[in-house]
């Protein structure tokens, strides 16, 4: 296949070709396993949600409404990445003005997820390091402000973008076309400014998620009382470190393909490439890492199973004690 010359139009215009082509394929058994796994997950993160819902001290305790954040992010990510992906391969043509929103939306939780990675690892940072101003600290009010921080930090960037195609053209919005990220640049700059944006994004959870792990192992040695909370939470920090690099893989998602697209022979192996690019590197993430937290909380994953099984079990008596141990103890 041909490369492309580098403008902000040439991803645009490979995906039109391709989904041309897809689309006489008939994609039917792709869309149906990328839907089937997309609601399955889906349904997964909403009990767990449910679950978090369900207990006062979830809703009152920074670790766990950060949790939920997440949950919420992740879902809303899931359900618009597969419409966006099943619109793109049956060549669905919307308004610039929907294409706009869908993006803005999808481009938001997509960088909210580092981001609340990194949110996270500084709240146990400060409950392990300073455990005495932790409560002061960690406050679920300024959980919601650091929230809407990360929500105004994901979306300057898309913001700028739509500010400024607005100021240069207001009636493109109006156009009907192929919805893709890319629609939304008018010049090769605007992807330039957004791949250094997702660059600085990464680097600064990356040093955040570091910082905090190596300050909590240093904690975690040189006091002799609760170390075994320590050692949690070291292992949740490490744990928020593998998330990190799902994510990294998220954001590889588009070079991949752009590679995949100049290397292969032909348009068919180009969309099987493409299609388990898409599960591996941005479904799979998306859907494990809610799902493997949630499985290591010991307070949440038992109400998890007893609300998944629709209350057929019982929930471990210890469930509610366990999470307050958690919370003071700074797990």
């Amino acid at each position: 296949m041909a490369g492309s010359n580098g403008t902000a139009e040439d991803v645009p215009f490979i995906y039109q070709q391709i989904f041309k082509v897809e689309m006489d394929a008939g994609p039917s058994t792709k869309i149906s396993v990328l839907m089937l796994m997309s609601l399955f997950f889906f349904f997964v993160n909403c009990v767990m949600f449910f679950a978090l819902r369900s207990k006062r001290i979830f809703q009152e305790t920074p670790r766990y409404i950060l949790f939920g954040h997440m949950l919420m992010n992740d879902s809303v990510l899931l359900l618009l990445t597969t419409i966006m992906y099943t619109m793109g391969t049956y060549y669905l043509q919307v308004t610039r003005a929907i294409c706009t929103l869908l993006v803005v939306i999808s481009y938001c939780t997509f960088r909210n997820a580092p981001l609340t990675l990194a949110l996270m690892s500084l709240e146990r940072y400060v409950a392990i390091c300073f455990p005495l101003r932790h409560c002061s600290i960690a406050t679920p009010k300024r959980t919601g402000i650091a929230i809407g921080i990360i929500w105004f930090l994901s979306s300057i960037n898309i913001i700028t973008d739509i500010i400024f195609v607005l100021i240069i053209n207001p009636s493109l919005f109006v156009e009907v076309l192929f919805c893709t990220q890319e629609k939304l640049f008018l010049f090769k700059w605007q992807l330039d400014k957004t791949q250094g944006f997702d660059v600085l994004y990464f680097v600064s959870v990356a040093v955040i998620i570091i910082f905090t792990y190596i300050s909590i192992m240093i904690t975690a040695r040189s006091v002799s009382s609760d170390k075994d909370s320590a050692k949690k939470a070291l292992k949740t920090v490490l744990l928020h470190l593998i998330q990190l690099g799902l994510c990294l893989t998220s954001f590889l998602y588009a070079t991949i393909n752009r590679a995949l697209y100049t290397v292969s022979d032909s348009s068919s192996l180009f969309i099987n490439l493409r299609y388990l690019n898409f599960l591996i590197l941005l479904m799979l993430p998306r859907c494990l890492s809610p799902l493997i937290y949630g499985m290591r909380d010991e307070a949440v994953w038992p109400l998890f199973k007893y609300y998944f099984c629709y209350r057929s079990g019982k929930v471990k008596p210890s469930a509610n004690r366990k999470c307050k141990r958690n919370q003071s103890r700074g797990k």
